[in-house]
């Protein structure tokens, strides 16, 4: 059975189940492992099961203790989460410190130092480490280093690479896996169980497709069965095998894809995301062809890889130019760049004659 409703992420658990029954919870902790497959979650859950009243074996909360309510109903005065705004590109130092006029009498670090209200823990989760500002990572460092008594710190973030040295020096890490197991039978077994599918019932072929197709990631999985966008990818590939490519026309159309998501920001970046997502792919099965001459099953997307390939004189160096191009503004994104100016640079790049079309 999943931990409290988490699957394909049993080794992870057993590490903690381990280090429990040897009172050996550490300090702090970071998570580290692709977006989307449930480390804040896992995060969250762990924070109910240490300060759980009446905690069964293998960590299992009882689920009906003051406490237990609490971190159910979000309102746990022990457990404290920090995120990165939506509109700030990182997550700021007073976050951690308090204001200019309150330096160290308010913020995570010194609620930290506060006697729990409920049990003998007190649990941070710090959701988004990779947007950490170098102030306020070397602010949360002390803390790290003397954490209060049998209070435990949980970072969250996607790649280690993303997390300053000093950070990863004091933190255990836990890496966590895609859901990829079995195919995707994980990531459709929970998409399957979500409300929304009840509603708004999916086919098995494209539920499998998607499955397949997310990386592992839940939350690429629901944008991925999000019809506009599944729609799209079709319209974008074909988009990008016509040359001379039209990069004012591919503008228009990916800038109304993102429009149509609303006035605010995150739904907005979340299918620029998925866009972008779509050219890699795009581009690494250009490269793949160019090397190995494999085509994908699917007929469209095969038809289009060809198309492209046929109007350059070097599909494979263009193809690895396109990739890092688009690479570097997928990652733009999530510094908060205009999306606007980030559409119009990915197309204008990709519009560029910078290799001769064959004659």
């Amino acid at each position: 059975m999943a931990w409290q409703g988490i699957e394909g992420h049993d080794a992870v658990v057993a590490q903690f189940v381990a280090a429990f029954a040897r009172d050996r919870v550490a300090g702090s902790y970071l998570f580290i492992g692709p977006a989307g497959i449930g480390k804040s979650t896992f995060a969250k859950k762990l924070a109910k099961s240490l300060l759980c009243e009446s905690l069964q074996d293998g960590l299992e909360p009882c689920g009906v203790c003051a406490s237990c309510v609490q971190a159910d109903a979000g309102s746990h005065p022990d457990i404290d989460t920090v995120e990165k705004p939506a509109e700030r590109a990182t997550i700021p130092l007073e976050t951690f410190i308090g204001d200019p006029e309150h330096r160290m009498r308010e913020g995570l670090c010194w609620r930290l130092l506060l006697r729990p209200a409920l049990g003998g823990r007190k649990v941070a989760i710090i959701l988004d480490a990779d947007y950490l500002s170098a102030e306020a990572a070397n602010c949360l460092l002390k803390t790290l280093e003397e954490p209060a008594d049998r209070a435990v710190i949980i970072l969250v973030g996607t790649a280690l690479e993303r997390q300053l040295p000093t950070i990863r020096s004091r933190c255990q890490i836990v890496r966590f896996r895609p859901l990829t197991a079995d195919n995707g039978a994980i990531v459709r077994r929970i998409l399957q169980a979500e409300a929304v599918l009840a509603t708004q019932p999916i086919d098995a072929a494209t539920l499998q497709a998607c499955a397949e197709a997310c990386d592992g990631s839940l939350h690429r999985a629901r944008l991925l069965l999000d019809p506009a966008l599944t729609a799209f990818r079709n319209r974008l590939f074909a988009l990008l095998a016509v040359r001379p490519l039209h990069g004012v026309e591919l503008a228009r159309e990916t800038s109304a894809l993102v429009d149509a998501a609303g006035k605010d920001a995150p739904p907005r970046r979340a299918r620029l995301k998925v866009v972008l997502e779509y050219a890699i792919e795009f581009f690494r099965t250009a490269l793949r062809h160019d090397l190995t001459a494999a085509l994908p099953a699917d007929a469209a997307t095969a038809d289009a890889i060809k198309a492209w390939a046929s109007g350059i004189d070097e599909p494979a160096e263009e193809a690895v130019e396109a990739l890092q191009h688009t690479l570097n503004a997928l990652e733009s994104i999530d510094r908060n760049a205009n999306l606007t100016i980030l559409i119009d640079a990915w197309t204008a790049f990709l519009e560029r004659p910078s290799f001769a079309q064959s004659s």
